[in-house]
């Protein structure tokens, strides 16, 4: 990013900071518009960044431009001056802690991670950072770090984060094209049976009445539902535990063939057979039996994922291990 000297801007209202032209460089060239205001409008809600593109504020090259226009190298950015909350500017001013994770392949174009459960990969929805800003404000000098794909905070395991755009493009591709292998591992209440392979079941998102977002099961003609196929595997039986109070299990292999939010959660709960610890799809009153035993996370695990590493399109496969709390808990006493 450069800024612009000795540009003549409109002067901004009382109380606002001018506004900034800025040149796209070479890491963000074909980033949407809409990303990269959100970058470098810190603090600024979306709906805002949204608004000030639709009425003209924002220019690209002294032309109007839509929020899925693509930026280029060289392009010059208008950013107009914006106003926001002190509450909100004391929160952006206020870095996330710097955090390193576990890394599992690490290159000049990806950095592969082994999440903790309990960790947003992103601030938002009532978090105010996540791995990304942790892992940006670990490494200053990164000149580029992006997530190329989420796990939902209680599930731990792989994650992928691009060192550079073409390596975030070229990955995002792979995931939007089914490309990538992403296999879980899933603890469920009851005996899966082995026959049950396939789930092929449509998902409908929806929101609760407190704004709460949910997916369930639909059917083939709901026009808001969307295919998705899971592939399960059983690798082994827990068996019920009947001085704990708990029931059989199944320890299963999970492939999603589609990436759709909670499709695991919600396929398996379909089934009669929710993971264990889920706190949204799940069997309430065993997660809370299953807290007191120091079991007081959701078991599912991000295991394996192979795709084709961008620069090389050689093709990769990572395994992150199950973590000792998930490992211990249905291994032999």
């Amino acid at each position: 990013m450069k800024h612009i000297i000795g540009a003549k801007l409109p002067t901004a209202p009382a109380g606002l900071p001018a506004a900034r032209l800025v040149e796209v460089d070479a890491d963000s060239a074909g980033q949407r518009l809409d990303n990269f205001l959100i970058r470098h409008l810190k603090g600024v809600p979306k709906t805002h960044v949204y608004r000030i593109i639709r009425s003209g504020e924002v220019r690209i090259n002294k032309g109007r431009v839509s929020a899925d226009t693509r930026v280029e190298a060289g392009d010059v950015v208008r950013l107009p001056p914006v106003r926001i909350s002190d509450k909100v500017a004391e929160k952006a001013e206020r870095p996330a802690p710097a955090r390193e994770f576990p890394v599992l392949l690490e290159d000049e174009h990806l950095i592969a991670i082994d999440k903790p459960a309990g960790v947003a990969v992103h601030g938002g929805s009532g978090v105010s950072f996540g791995v990304i800003e942790q892992l940006r404000q670990a490494r200053p000098a990164a000149k580029f770090l992006e997530l190329v794909h989420r796990l939902d905070r209680e599930t731990s395991g792989i994650l992928l984060v691009a060192k550079k755009r073409s390596a975030l493009t070229h990955l995002q591709d792979q995931f939007r094209e089914r490309e990538t292998g992403k296999t879980y591992l899933a603890l469920v209440t009851g005996t899966w049976p082995a026959n049950k392979k396939v789930i092929d079941l449509p998902l409908h998102k929806y929101l609760q009445a407190d704004g709460e977002r949910r997916v369930r099961v639909t059917t083939p003609d709901d026009p808001d539902g969307m295919r998705s196929i899971t592939l399960v595997k059983v690798r082994s039986t827990v068996p019920a535990r009947s001085a704990q109070g708990l029931p059989a299990m199944s320890l299963l292999e999970v492939t999603i063939k589609t990436g759709r939010t909670h499709q695991i959660r919600v396929h398996l709960a379909s089934q009669g057979h929710a993971i264990v610890g889920d706190d949204k799809y799940g069997d309430f009153d065993l997660n809370k039996r299953l807290q007191k035993l120091g079991m007081k996370r959701m078991f599912l695990h991000a295991w394996r994922l192979q795709f084709n590493h961008p620069a090389s399109g050689e093709r990769v496969q990572l395994n992150a291990e199950l973590p000792p709390e998930l490992a211990d808990f249905v291994s032999p006493a």
